[in-house]
């Protein structure tokens, strides 16, 4: 059975370390099951794959509908995330983890939870998501926006044009932060 931790900087993100099962011939991983997050009665609907050069940034990308499961079969990444959620216990909180194809762990990550990740080299990404893709939800903030003070393990990141026009945290609409405990 995996190994589920809750994150201790964020709430409602989940950590999880799957059992490998490796032989003669390979490896076997079971990457997610929906009865191991605790808030699994959200149904993931869509799964998603990224493949990503070394040097690149993704984020920070954050949704008021969407939670999302990442796992990294291929690859290291450096992933971000930070507490969006007005009135969450963890407001403002960051947390930043490799996931990569040799660990084999993957990140649950609620709604209103700004998330990124920096490829440190190579990667593939998957990401399950409980939403289908909406771009009025395809919401973000600034890559490198102080407040959130990231570790990107990166010095000159590759960035699209739109993690570059992102706004800061400060300038987010209201009309579009999170608050903690409404299902949106």
């Amino acid at each position: 059975m995996a190994k589920v931790e809750s994150s201790e900087a964020i709430e409602g993100v989940y950590i999880v370390t799957p059992d490998v099962y490796s032989d003669d011939r390979g490896f076997f991983v079971e990457t997610y099951r929906r009865e191991w997050i605790p808030q699994g009665s959200r149904e993931m609907v869509q799964a998603n794959r990224g493949d990503r050069q070394q040097g690149c940034v993704v984020g920070l990308h954050y949704h008021l509908h969407q939670a999302d499961y990442w796992y990294v079969p291929f690859g290291t990444v450096r992933v971000v995330l930070h507490d969006l959620r007005e009135g969450s216990p963890t407001e403002s909180g960051t947390e930043q983890l490799d996931l990569s194809g040799t660990e084999h762990r993957g990140i649950y990550i609620p709604p209103g939870v700004a998330h990124g990740f920096a490829s440190l080299t190579d990667a593939t990404i998957t990401y399950l998501v409980d939403s289908y893709y909406n771009p009025a939800d395809e919401l973000g903030l600034i890559w490198n926006d102080p407040e959130v003070d990231a570790d990107w393990g990166l010095s000159d990141p590759i960035l699209s044009e739109r993690d570059q026009s992102n706004p800061t945290k400060r300038n987010i609409p209201d009309a579009l932060r999170p608050r903690h405990g409404l299902r949106n």
